[in-house]
């Protein structure tokens, strides 16, 4: 693959099983990143997903806008940030999922072939998020039209040896499907301290799932 054509990134893969390969356009000019997959989901103990990505170790973080490509009738199709250990279907993760109908979540598996679980953020389509991963911590920043990112309140442990994979990943949902999102100012870099700023929140925990929404900020 030439140096450049994706970008800050250097690798793409199909992860899990996908009817079609997933695809990678990368705008230099722009700056935009527009990945497409199907896929069932990326959910329960395993993920099926088209993931461009790059290596990295120790503390950082991966922020970016996330817009979908056209209408569709699949409300939970998947555009996400992602922190991930390996490239197996089943590997413990944390990313940020951006749904079609809006919910924003931070998922995570917490050991390979564990079940996935998610907090949801009380921000709905947000226009940027952000994920920083401070020692063995993974924070979810979110912002709206007009604002920077903010801490969300949503926040995960989960020791990840290093190197590990972080990068852009979309699922649509539906294996007969094939979805589309556009990435857009995307940026992998260092923490930020101030993702880590306790945050008033009330959480709900649902029993006897353990997912959990943040309710308020």
């Amino acid at each position: 693959m030439p140096p450049g054509e994706l970008g800050v990134f250097s690798g793409q893969s199909d992860v899990g099983k996908v009817s079609r390969p997933g695809t990678t356009f990368f705008d230099a000019a722009h700056g935009t990143y527009t990945v497409g997959s199907s896929g069932a989901n990326m959910w329960f103990a395993e993920d099926a997903m088209h993931f461009v990505w790059k290596k990295v170790s120790g503390d950082g973080s991966i922020a970016g806008d996330i817009g979908f490509v056209g209408a569709s009738t699949q409300p939970h199709r998947k555009a996400c940030l992602v922190v991930r250990q390996n490239l197996d279907p089943g590997s413990a993760y944390v990313d940020v999922a951006v749904h079609g109908d809006g919910l924003t979540s931070l998922q995570f598996r917490d050991a390979e072939g564990a079940a996935t679980k998610e907090i949801q953020s009380n921000v709905a389509s947000p226009r940027r998020v952000r994920l920083d991963k401070i020692g063995d911590t993974v924070y979810l920043s979110v912002a709206k039209a007009g604002e920077e990112p903010h801490p969300s309140g949503c926040l995960f442990q989960l020791h990840l040896n290093s190197p590990f994979y972080v990068g852009l990943a979309v699922s649509a949902h539906d294996n007969t499907a094939f979805e589309t999102a556009v990435f857009s100012n995307v940026e992998v870099g260092r923490a930020s301290a101030a993702a880590a700023a306790p945050q008033p929140a009330l959480t709900i925990i649902t029993l006897p799932s353990g997912d959990r929404r943040v309710s308020e900020r």
